[in-house]
Parts: structure tokens; sequence; C-alpha cells
């Protein structure tokens, strides 16, 4: 797909055989915001990683995906801090994919991303130092200057106050309005009919995708609720990734 869109054909991802994510279709259109919500288990985290090509396809193909085209946040809490690094240093590792072994990393562009979201005097700030908000930003900064048309942000205000959460979906609007392809998985309803345009509605199938308005219906997250409470960790494997 051109432009900063992705397809996902038929996509079929596992853990152990057993479906994580189970033949899903659908397009994140270029310039699109996007909202992946489901109950716990659904598949969210790993429909991500797929994207990021962090998790192997057992079945279908997406289309527009690729490390030069795709960025993801993943879940702070997953994260190891106890690296002596600081936060210029981690904002820059951001740069290492594009600038490859023969381009020099600019530290002007990391400095400017910590400004953007904040930031500005912690460049020598070590990041075991920071707190959840501050480390938070951090990651922000980092996929700043990636610079990717599609950026994948897993949870991205779990733990964080409410200032933080408004100044990061700040950023995400800017990054929108740059017509920046975002998808971002959240867990408050709320917020995603507040902020974000459209929804995929993902109970390890893509229940429904379209306009958030169309996709938060009781009915749907009701279907969502059954689903999940009918999923049987003992079922036979996926065929799929035989």
């Amino acid at each position: 797909m051109t432009g900063g869109g992705l397809r996902l054909d038929d996509v079929t991802v596992t853990h152990g055989r057993h479906p994580a994510v189970h033949h899903v279709s659908g397009i994140f259109a270029p310039g699109s915001l996007t909202a992946i919500v489901g109950p716990n288990g659904a598949g969210k985290t790993t429909l991500l990683r797929a994207i990021a090509g962090l998790h192997r396809l057992d079945g279908g193909r997406i289309a527009g995906a690729g490390p030069d085209r795709v960025a993801l946040l993943p879940q702070g809490a997953a994260l190891d801090r106890s690296f002596p690094l600081c936060c210029i240093e981690v904002v820059s590792l951001g740069q290492a994919r594009a600038a490859g072994p023969f381009r020099a990393i600019d530290p002007d562009r990391a400095r400017d991303a910590l400004a953007a979201v904040g930031l500005s005097g912690f460049e020598r700030r070590p990041v075991g130092a920071l707190s959840a908000g501050q480390f938070q930003r951090v990651l922000f900064a980092r996929l700043m200057v990636q610079d990717a048309p599609v950026l994948l942000l897993d949870e991205p205000f779990n733990a964080v106050d409410a200032r933080t959460e408004a100044d990061l979906l700040a950023v995400i609007d800017a990054w929108h309005r740059a017509g920046r392809t975002v998808i971002v998985v959240l867990h408050d309803l709320d917020l995603v009919r507040a902020r974000i345009p459209q929804t995929l509605l993902l109970a390890r199938h893509a229940l429904a995708w379209g306009p958030t308005s169309d996709v938060l219906r009781p009915e749907a997250l009701m279907q969502a609720r059954l689903v999940a409470e009918a999923w049987n960790d003992a079922a036979a494997p996926c065929q799929a990734a035989a």
C-alpha cells in the first residue's frame, strides 16, 4: 500500500499454535488515527508486534509494513530501565535504524524531541531516575526521531498522571495532523470516544472496525465480552499455524 497506510489480509498470529489474532482483514488508511480496543487476551499487543515485524505471521499478509515504515512504542512496564543510559542516549537510539552504520546520529534532533515532550534540561538525566510519566515522555521523543510514517503505541498512558496524558495526547494529535498513520491500543473507552476517530474492536477476530461512534455500541461491546468469556485455552491448535 502506498503512503502511510496498512492493509491486513486474513492475518493470523498464534502463540504455540493457539490463536492470538485470527483471520483479521481491514485497512488502516493513510493518515488515520485508530484505537485498538478489546478485552484482556484479545490479541491487541500481538497485532501491534506483528505489524512491527516482531511476531511472525502464521497466515495472511500485511501490506505497507516494514522496518523503515513502522515504529513501535511498547508498553513502558515491559522495558528495562536498569541500563546506565541517559535520556538523550535513549532518544538517539530512535535514529540508529535510519542512520545506518555510516551516518552520524544528530544530537540536536534528540534535544528537539525532548523539548517537544516537555523534557528540556533532562538530556543527561539517567532514565532510571525518572518517574513513570517522564520515562513515557522519553519514549515518545524516541518515537519522534524515528520519523516513520506508521506509528504504533501500546497502552501509552498506563501509570501516567493526567497532565502527562494530556501532553502526550497533544503529541498524538500533532502526528495525526501531520498525516502520519497512528494506531494506539487503549483501554479507556471514554478517551477513545472523545479523541480517536477510528476504532478496531478486537477479540482475536475483528468484531467491528470503522468510525468510533459506530464501533463502540453497547451491543458490540457485549459481544466482545461474551466472546472473551467463551475462550477456551485448552482448545485445539489453529490449523492455519500447522
